[in-house]
């Protein structure tokens, strides 16, 4: 998938995206959705079962991109993530280099397992306009790779 070409630079490059985990998530609606209520539904009669099944599907292909388009980049300015469907969702929200803290991910026992981390982008002085996604695939890698890109920029003189 690529990034929205409004929001990215030619240096964007793409670190992080949803793990497997994050579509766990919605196989479970869908499972709930056309297993559960649509035979449900069937029993009432086939007028709702086919409103059921209409919405069932509109929302778990809208919840399936949802996830889908969550991606975390970086580019010479600072490191973004930019998600959305609809044109009305669609955005890019960040951290430039020079307000950037640092950048952590959580451990534990399932994110190990599952190589599934909470990614966190610290803002230096607002907790609001830090960068939080969870379920991200190799989120590691891309903290080690933000962390060493920010050290870099410090020694060269690029941001205080």
């Amino acid at each position: 998938m690529e990034l929205d070409k409004a929001a990215m630079t030619a240096q964007a490059h793409v670190i992080g995206v949803k793990s497997w985990l994050a579509y766990a998530g919605v196989l479970a609606l869908a499972v709930v959705l056309f297993f559960v209520a649509l035979p449900l539904a069937f029993l009432w009669n086939e007028i709702a079962a086919a409103s059921v099944l209409l919405a069932s599907a509109l929302i778990v292909a809208y919840r399936f991109l949802s996830v889908r388009s969550v991606q975390l980049y970086y580019d010479d300015v600072g490191v973004w993530v930019v998600s959305g469907v609809l044109p009305w969702k669609k955005g890019v929200a960040g951290v430039k280099w020079r307000d950037m803290d640092d950048a952590t991910f959580v451990n534990g026992f399932v994110s190990w397992v599952t190589r599934s981390y909470t990614v966190r982008i610290g803002h230096r002085f607002t907790k609001g306009s830090e960068i939080v996604l969870h379920h991200i695939a190799r989120g590691r890698q891309a903290v080690d790779t933000v962390n060493a890109l920010h050290q870099q920029k410090i020694r060269q003189g690029e941001i205080d």
